[in-house]
């Protein structure tokens, strides 16, 4: 059973623990014995974990605890989740994946050793789906991670099991990556708050220049945005701000257009959006309805970086034990290089189009996803099929093959008490206009923390 006083530890925001952890009022390996006794409790149920070394985990805590920098640090004690596409020195990185190797790290990724030069505690590697494909995290290898709002749904992907651990208050923060949204789908799945920078802020795992030809980014899942910024600050490798800076008035624009011809948005989902339109107008925000100019052939387009991106990951892989659907889009990603239609982001014209659109707006709110989580198992065709319906739900890949920072902010419960979110994107650069405006929203829809009483 999970003690009084672990509850208390495990419920409090990262800023409240690393205060708590700096003050010497706890000690990080207290936090530490809080969540790993939560993950025992929970994470049989959900799969938000593909691995987690406890000795490990101690062993981390009680030197943050005999070390000053690391005990007066940003992020003192908090625990922390990260996706498994990230090396963690002592565990292997699967990348959802059988067919990479089950050989340990040798050494942290640097994104995990400014997490740990900031007073963090890493609990271990959260499960994504093969190589990070997919809007779900369904892995033949590892098996189905599920939503803590409803077992039965999809936690979203690739960043799931990431979404999953915060979620459920197993840990304080998630690193996750995003190459069309798989920070943003699963935070909006699980009702917590996840933000996409744009490139070159933080850096790449395993110091890479470019992922997917520029799409992929590195960013934090947090239960507050405040949180969020706090991990973002450690990531970017630049000074904490304690800060909290109040929204000031924005051009707001609202679409409730789909970013693919002919997908719909849910009524239900509309609503939710217009309600919380409504809601800035009220707080004094200009709050306009206004279509940004997606293209007819924006799929196609993202197409051209992900596949051959897709086939990179491969490289040095035994395709044949891979997932029969990714191997076919190795094969698809290697005949797109051949014939030279792999190009990168930085080449993608519609950046520009985009840059000149928000001449007009400074924020654009959007629904994170086209409607409410799906039950698990909704797309199991190939990969063809899987891609067409997962392109008509999402709403999010846009923004990556524009290189634009955007977040997912939940808002509010579905009738099936499932988890609804609207995305907020900015021009690059204006990281905390998305920041402040989603505080305002997290101020005005008070969505409810899952599960206080588990």
């Amino acid at each position: 059973m999970i003690t009084a006083s672990d509850e208390q530890l495990t419920s409090g925001t990262a800023l409240a623990i690393s205060e708590l952890v700096r003050r010497r009022k706890v000690s990080a390996e207290q936090v530490a014995l809080a969540h790993l006794a939560r993950i025992e409790r929970l994470d049989g149920a959900f799969g938000a974990f593909q691995v987690v070394d406890r000795e490990r985990v101690l062993a981390d805590a009680r030197a943050v605890d005999t070390d000053a920098s690391r005990r007066d640090g940003p992020l003192a004690g908090v625990p922390v989740a990260v996706k498994d596409n990230v090396d963690v020195k002592g565990l292997p990185t699967r990348h959802g994946s059988a067919a990479t190797p089950d050989r340990p790290a040798a050494a942290d990724d640097e994104l995990v050793r400014r997490l740990r030069a900031a007073g963090s505690v890493v609990l271990g590697k959260t499960r994504m789906p093969e190589l990070a494909i997919w809007p779900f995290t369904e892995s033949a290898a590892f098996g189905v991670t599920r939503n803590p709002w409803s077992p039965d749904h999809t936690a979203g992907g690739s960043s799931g099991g990431s979404a999953v651990a915060v979620a459920t208050r197993m840990a304080a923060l998630a690193l996750g990556s995003d190459g069309g949204g798989s920070i943003r789908i699963p935070a909006a799945c699980c009702g917590v708050f996840g933000f996409k920078p744009a490139p070159g802020l933080v850096p790449l795992a395993g110091g890479s220049e470019s992922h997917w030809l520029g799409l992929s980014a590195f960013g934090p899942l947090a239960r507050t945005v405040d949180d969020a910024v706090l991990m973002m600050d450690v990531l970017a490798g630049r000074p904490a701000r304690s800060a909290r800076d109040p929204a000031p008035a924005l051009r707001i624009a609202v679409s409730l257009r789909p970013i693919v011809p002919g997908s719909r948005i849910d009524p239900e989902v509309a609503t939710v959006v217009e309600e919380v339109a409504r809601r800035l107008r009220e707080a004094g925000q200009t709050v306009v309805e206004a279509d940004p100019p997606y293209p007819l052939d924006g799929g196609l387009r993202f197409m051209r970086r992900w596949l051959p991106g897709i086939a990179e990951d491969a490289e040095g892989l035994d395709l044949s034990r891979v997932e029969p659907r990714t191997r076919r889009m190795v094969r698809a990603g290697r005949l797109l290089r051949r014939l030279r239609l792999a190009a990168p982001v930085a080449r993608e014209p519609l950046g520009g189009r985009m840059r000149e659109w928000f001449g007009d707006h400074d924020l654009l709110m959007t629904p994170v996803l086209a409607s409410p989580p799906v039950r698990h198992h909704r797309w199991t065709a190939g990969w063809i099929r899987t891609t067409l319906g997962t392109a008509r739900w999402i709403q999010t890949a846009v923004w990556n093959l524009t290189a634009f920072p955007a977040a997912s902010v939940p808002v509010a419960l579905s009738a099936e008490h499932l988890p609804l979110a609207v995305q907020l994107v900015a021009l690059p650069g204006a990281e905390d206009t998305i920041f402040a405006a989603a505080r305002q929203l997290s101020d005005l829809m008070a969505f409810p923390a899952w599960g206080s009483d588990s």
